[in-house]
């Protein structure tokens, strides 16, 4: 199969994996952070935004997964996107790609109601992805992964 030996191959899906478990990771810390953020801070200063504030029930520890897998996808995805070029408009593409599918969904789902929280809840969105694109690119200048070769 075009050259690549089943060890290169079997490289090459490790260090997808370890991307996907960086993103996973970062992205989930970051909701963390935002939901923290957004019970703390918005919620109590701000009175339309009161229903930003999350009850850390069963129904958050779910959300932590949902943002844990989609993490978990962004890492694998972002490291095929970025390849060993060093293009912003492709890394900033790939993140606005993932930003926007999830907090259009959100806008999408709010729209009949107040508005506001789910453009805060779609802004937050793409600087969670913003954050896993920087920790995957530092473990990618670090050493930690390597970038997929560009063909």
């Amino acid at each position: 199969m075009n050259g690549i030996s089943d060890r290169q191959l079997m490289a090459e899906r490790l260090e997808s994996l370890k991307a996907g478990f960086v993103g996973g990771f970062s992205l989930c810390f970051a909701f963390a952070i935002a939901s923290l953020i957004n019970t703390l801070v918005l919620a109590k200063y701000f009175p339309r935004l009161a229903s930003l504030q999350i009850d850390f029930d069963w129904h958050w520890y779910v959300s932590v997964a949902i943002a844990a897998i989609c993490g978990l996808l962004f890492g694998v995805t972002y490291r095929y996107i970025i390849r060993s070029d060093k293009n912003p408009q492709i890394k900033a593409g790939g993140v606005l790609a993932f930003g926007f599918v999830r907090g259009l969904t959100q806008i999408e789902v709010g729209w009949n109601a107040d508005i506001l929280p789910c453009l805060v809840l779609a802004g937050e969105s793409v600087l969670w992805f913003a954050i896993a694109a920087i920790a995957v690119d530092t473990a990618i200048q670090f050493g930690w992964l390597t970038s997929f070769p560009s063909i």
